[in-house]
């Protein structure tokens, strides 16, 4: 497999030898021979060419030095060493992407190397641990853009908050089957069970896992696997799990955050990264199956604030660790009702939301303009939704006013809080009019041939050729010798019959009514 020196110089021909090849013509055209690029350009992508080490590190550093952008994406890279030794060529890069690329850790740069220019990080399916991500973290101070989708992340196994203290709840954990669990229910032993995203947080009090029940979960490595594992056992809290999580200081430099394609289903796992990332302006959570944005269980450790709609003083509100956070993409997720759009409406600073293709939309008895009309409306600040342009003053209270209608006839118990904040704005509105402007399905009409008349009702929706071939037994004329004419009973003295010429014109786009008559004739 080829180094990167080797790609670059086999894309860019750095420093090759050209041979000239001499061929009999009649015609020769001579041009100058350009020299060969001294160093490579600020954007160096360099996808898919098996890469697996960095090369000569002098040849390196004479022609990456003015690299700014780097896409390194589905190579064979697997050792961070070598990561770092192309980087320690590259002083002025920006942007990495690594996506596609296996790498193991340890995560442990050389002293010398700086990163301090490195703004945006792609480990899009790298399967990269979380402890190797949060080592990898402390040494870029610059960074703002991380994206860690298609992961497999079951689980976000670090926090700035020891684990114990989101389990206070709890009195143990440890692995148990069914059976056992019956047992101790049996005994009393007051160890609370439900159901729960096995992940740990202390949002719920055991889970489901698909596991042995002899495991030993104690490992740092085996985190994941346990976490792949879960589905038909239950487990409980014991010493030994509070391995599961590292405990690490929050990298506040970090702006926007894409965890797309994640299998996480709990809200709580979503908190650790906002408290991880604290000031995070931006994140993708698109094709996360989480079920809910829900309340989640208040660090014991943490005094934040206790707003929300609960009367429970342990939970904290969905948006407690996201007081910064402006965009938010949740499409493709499982979230399936409106008491979740509620919750985010008192995100405190979103401003941009996109929720599409949530299992609620196919169960909402409403068209894709009112379902907007319902979001906007329940979302007072929300600026953009779905990726739509700016929803104007006009939208919004036209929004408003149709929630307000559309909830307005409903029983008192199914009204949301939102209806009575926008009918002390709008006041109570009276229903609108309900006006079927729909052309009348069926209309009478006479026909005439000759001196014969006679009256039928004709379903407008039909077309031209359709009504010839039924009155072809009516009148005895083939379709294709007949010839029909439409007279308005109204203006039948202005402008005469209108030929019917058109095949498959339909017959209400005459304006067709009852007492209108149309006239039969043969061609000639």
């Amino acid at each position: 497999m080829p180094s990167l020196l080797e790609a670059l110089e086999g894309k860019y021909g750095l420093g090759n030898d050209i041979v000239e090849q001499q061929e009999e013509s009649l015609v020769s055209i001579f041009v100058p021979k350009l020299p060969p690029l001294v160093s490579v350009p600020e954007l160096l992508v360099l996808n898919d060419c098996d890469i697996d080490c960095a090369g000569d590190a002098e040849d390196l550093k004479k022609k990456c030095r003015t690299v700014k952008e780097l896409d390194l994406a589905q190579n064979k890279l697997a050792d961070w060493g070598e990561v770092f030794q192309i980087l320690s060529h590259m002083p002025r890069v920006e942007f990495v992407n690594l996506s596609k690329n296996l790498l193991y850790g340890p995560v442990a740069p050389p002293r010398t190397l700086c990163m301090s220019r490195l703004r945006s990080l792609v480990l899009n399916n790298t399967r990269l641990d979380w402890e190797s991500v949060d080592s990898l973290l402390n040494y870029l101070p610059a960074l703002q853009e991380l994206h860690l989708s298609l992961n497999d992340y079951r689980n976000v196994l670090i926090d700035t908050i020891d684990e114990d203290m989101l389990a206070s709840d709890f009195d143990d954990l440890q692995i148990t089957t069914d059976e056992d669990d019956e047992k101790a229910d049996g005994e009393g032993d007051g160890e609370g069970e439900g159901e729960g995203s096995g992940s740990g947080s202390g949002s719920s009090s055991s889970c489901t896992c698909g596991t042995s029940s002899n495991n030993s979960i104690s490992n740092n490595n085996d985190m994941d696997q346990f976490a792949d594992s879960c589905s038909s056992t239950s487990y409980r809290r014991s010493d030994s799990t509070s391995s599961m999580y590292k405990k690490t200081n929050g990298h506040g430099g970090v702006r926007r955050l894409h965890f797309t394609g994640n299998p996480v289903t709990d809200w709580a796992e979503i908190c650790r990264l906002g408290r991880v990332f604290p000031n995070l302006e931006s994140l993708v959570l698109a094709q996360c199956p989480l079920r809910a944005v829900e309340y989640v269980p208040r660090p014991s450790s943490c005094n934040s604030d206790k707003s929300g709609n609960t009367d429970d003083e342990d939970v904290d509100p969905p948006h407690e660790y996201f007081k910064s956070l402006t965009f938010l993409n949740l499409s493709n997720t499982n979230i399936n009702t409106w008491d979740d759009v509620d919750r985010l409406a008192k995100f405190p600073s979103l401003k941009n939301l996109r929720v599409q293709n949530w299992p609620l939309w196919e169960k909402c008895d409403a068209t894709e303009h009112e379902r907007r009309q319902l979001l906007i409306a329940r979302l007072p600040y929300i600026q953009t939704l779905n990726g739509g342009g700016v929803i104007t003053a006009e939208e919004r209270e036209d929004a408003e006013r149709a929630f307000i209608r559309y909830y307005m006839d409903r029983p008192e118990s199914d009204r949301p809080e939102r209806y009575n904040e926008l009918v002390a704005i709008h006041g109570k509105l009276d229903p609108l009019v309900n006006i079927d402007l729909r052309p009348e399905k069926r209309v009478k009409v006479t026909f005439t041939y000759g001196d014969t008349s006679e009256v039928r009702s004709v379903d407008v929706y039909r077309t031209v050729i359709d009504l010839k071939s039924r009155l072809e037994r009516l009148a005895g004329i083939p379709v294709n010798k007949m010839r029909l004419f439409y007279v308005d009973q109204e203006l039948r003295d202005l402008q005469g019959p209108e030929e019917m010429k058109y095949p498959h014109k339909q017959l209400y786009s005459y304006n067709i009514r009852s007492g209108d008559e149309i006239i039969i004739d043969q061609k000639k």
